[in-house]
């Protein structure tokens, strides 16, 4: 099992040998450092912990470690993430590690995570797609209304009616992406496709 924590950066265009255009997304990738492996026999289950960024207010000298508890931790790094291991998957580290771009090679396939774009409050037309009212017959400013919410015999409104309500910033997850180019002097990675997310959001990527 092979993972990794960064951020993306932007979409592009690359070009391939025989000249082929593929969209891909720029992921600012690690290096992360793992801070802990959690075992079955002694925490309840397989796991791995690891620390990627700096934080702005530096940490105190005797914040390292996990001598002092998680929250010291927690001061070290921006960002501190766990990856659950299955019985079958192998970690060959230690605490201390630290894990690069380098790990993974052009055509691994990974599942990518990360939070999508933030839209606020939106209406039912945004939201879910729906077409709206008719501007014939008087319906002059009832083009975007969701209409009926289903009434007639009923005195509540049916649990699940798509309405309008607060859109995005959802966590996804994208299986089955290729990593189409490996930079590992600057830790970036190139991923076929379009990875939700603004710029700067968080990416888990993980090859199983």
């Amino acid at each position: 099992m092979k993972f990794i924590l960064g951020t993306k950066e932007n979409m592009a265009e690359y070009f391939s040998e025989n000249g082929t255009v593929i969209p891909i997304t720029i992921l600012s990738a690690g290096p992360v450092t793992i801070t802990r492996i959690f075992e079955k026999s002694k925490d309840g289950y397989n796991s791995v912990q690891v620390g990627y960024g700096t934080q702005k207010k530096p940490a105190r000298p005797d914040d390292s470690g996990h001598s002092g508890g998680e929250r010291r931790v927690h001061k070290l790094y921006k960002t501190v993430k766990e990856f659950r291991l299955k019985p079958a998957d192998k970690v060959e580290a230690k605490e201390g590690d630290v894990i690069d771009v380098s790990i993974f090679v052009p055509g691994d396939k990974v599942t990518v995570t990360s939070v999508s774009k933030g839209k606020g409050f939106q209406g039912v037309v945004k939201r879910h797609g729906f077409h709206g009212g008719p501007r014939t017959h008087g319906q002059k400013h009832s083009e975007r209304e969701p209409g009926s919410i289903g009434g007639g015999l009923r005195t509540h409104v049916p649990k699940g009616t798509r309405m309008a309500g607060r859109m995005g910033s959802d966590r996804i997850t994208q299986k089955n992406l290729q990593i189409v180019f490996i930079d590992k002097e600057n830790n970036l990675m190139l991923v076929k496709g379009a990875i939700a997310g603004r710029r700067g959001t968080l990416v888990e990527v993980i090859n199983r």
